[in-house]
């Protein structure tokens, strides 16, 4: 069983390492991503997260369940931040565990590339020039008219 949350309070490393560690779990591999103080050669005093929420939460515990099936021996958590954050605070918690090292390396490195490529989740940088939306492409702007 997966542990999979999306939340403004503070996030834990040891709380997602303690949903997955069982007396079967041979190796148990973590991440924490935290707000650097730079992106992309520019100063960031503080990020907004926000995500639609339901939508979010439905997701990452879909793709938690889906590296669960792939690697069966495995468990996964991962708890993701939202709301305004300052540099060094945690962003997002994730534990993997498995029977070896390979397997829980390997859901971890899914783990948060998936997170990162499907769940809803938007950052706002706040840095010298203003605040900013990373990523963002204006929709009414067709394909290809980024340069």
């Amino acid at each position: 069983m997966s542990l999979t949350a999306i939340r403004e309070s503070p996030v834990r490393i040891e709380e997602a390492i303690a949903a997955v560690v069982h007396p079967g779990a041979g190796a148990v591999v973590s991440f924490v991503g935290t707000v650097r103080a730079e992106s992309a050669g520019q100063s960031v005093a503080r990020i907004e997260y926000h995500a639609y929420r339901a939508m979010a939460e439905s997701e990452l515990a879909a793709l938690a369940n889906e590296i669960e099936q792939e690697i069966p021996a495995a468990r996964v958590a991962a708890i993701h931040r939202i709301g305004t954050l300052a540099v060094g605070e945690q962003i997002v918690a994730c534990a993997c565990s498995a029977p070896h090292r390979d397997d829980a390396f390997r859901a971890a490195r899914l783990l948060i590339d998936r997170l990162k490529e499907r769940v809803p989740i938007w950052k706002r940088e706040h840095g010298p020039a203003g605040p900013y939306w990373v990523g963002w492409r204006d929709a009414r702007e067709p394909r290809g008219s980024e340069s």
